[in-house]
């Protein structure tokens, strides 16, 4: 049995869950949850089939430009995107670099993360 699209069941999904091109971590989060709701559904429509993957097209996009450092990440981008992620504190730092005014020089960029650092 083949399956039809319904363009008018498109457009309904569409309005009821309005996806639009994701800029922030919470619109990402609001788009997983609905991939998420959709992934698990028994019997998708082709219309839920392809909301699916217009929104993992979306989410990829985001997280791509989002998550994965690119050329214009730096030692200190990646530093400070790390402790985001990981909920962490310059105070966390100092076992690790040495003393508060190196972790302070490393977190706020007067200080270069050499390789011994970084590893």
């Amino acid at each position: 049995m083949t399956l039809t699209f319904n363009s008018d069941k498109y457009k309904e999904l569409l309005s009821q869950y309005q996806p639009r091109i994701i800029r922030t971590e919470a619109d990402n989060e609001k788009a997983l949850i609905i991939v998420e709701e959709l992934m698990h559904r028994r019997d998708r429509t082709p219309e839920e089939d392809e909301l699916y993957e217009l929104l993992i097209a979306l989410i990829e996009k985001f997280e791509q430009e989002s998550y994965a450092p690119g050329d214009t990440a730096t030692p200190h981008s990646i530093l400070l995107f790390l402790m985001e992620q990981r909920e962490l504190q310059p105070a966390d730092l100092v076992e690790v670099i040495g003393s508060e005014k190196s972790v302070y020089e490393v977190v706020n960029g007067k200080r270069d993360i050499g390789k011994e650092l970084a590893v």
